[in-house]
């Protein structure tokens, strides 16, 4: 059902509210009967979208609040996350940076709300990827993530004024496999730290490589 102002040829355009066959609502904007301009969009799950349309699609500047209590609040194309934005998740955590596709992606901080810690990088496809630093309460960690998980030349920065130097190294896989025993899945294994020593405060970056 349709309550708003329509063209000539009697298609949605002006000012209108509407309520879908699913239950959603909206109030907002239309032109040539699509969602286009400034809109409010009332999910029937609880989830509400307030911000720009581009011909029905979320498009420009908008703020998502999602039915678990998290909430998106930036760039919107084509209906998906995408440009800058920030995200306050449902556990307190929040991500400010770069999106595509829906994904964290690009550069982007993301703070931990249980410890405080934040880590401050790259990212692709939603997973920490490249140069980075991880900043906790009293020391820092400044290097490189593969994969979600720091590998190669790093450093520990302290407060007190020294840093740790060394390299994250991928531990060898040690598997023996029975005669009739099916091949089993490799657990992951997390990369293990190797300190190599200890210094005054340097200028290394993973930048520099």
């Amino acid at each position: 059902e349709y309550d708003g102002d329509r063209n000539s040829e009697g298609e949605r355009h002006g000012f209108g509210k509407a309520v879908l066959p699913n239950g959603d609502t909206y109030e907002g904007d239309y032109e040539r009967g699509l969602r286009n301009g400034r809109g409010t969009y009332r999910f029937k799950n609880g989830a509400l979208y307030t911000g720009n349309y581009h011909q029905n699609k979320k498009h420009g500047k908008g703020v998502f609040f999602y039915p678990d209590g998290s909430k998106y609040a930036g760039d919107w194309e084509n209906d998906q996350r995408q440009g800058q934005g920030e995200y306050l998740y449902a556990n307190g955590d929040i991500y400010t940076g770069e999106w595509s596709n829906n994904k964290r992606h690009g550069q982007g901080t993301y703070v931990y709300k249980d410890t405080g810690s934040k880590y401050v990088g790259h990212w692709v496809n939603g997973v920490q990827e490249g140069p980075a630093e991880l900043i906790h309460l009293n020391h820092r960690f400044v290097g490189r993530f593969v994969n979600g998980k720091p590998l190669g030349r790093a450093k520990f920065i302290f407060d007190i004024g020294c840093e740790q130097h060394g390299e994250y190294i991928e531990p060898a896989q040690v598997k023996e496999i029975e005669e009739d025993e099916e091949e089993e899945t490799p657990v992951p294994v997390e990369p293990q730290w190797k300190a190599s020593e200890i210094t005054t405060l340097t200028s290394w970056s993973p930048h520099d490589e």
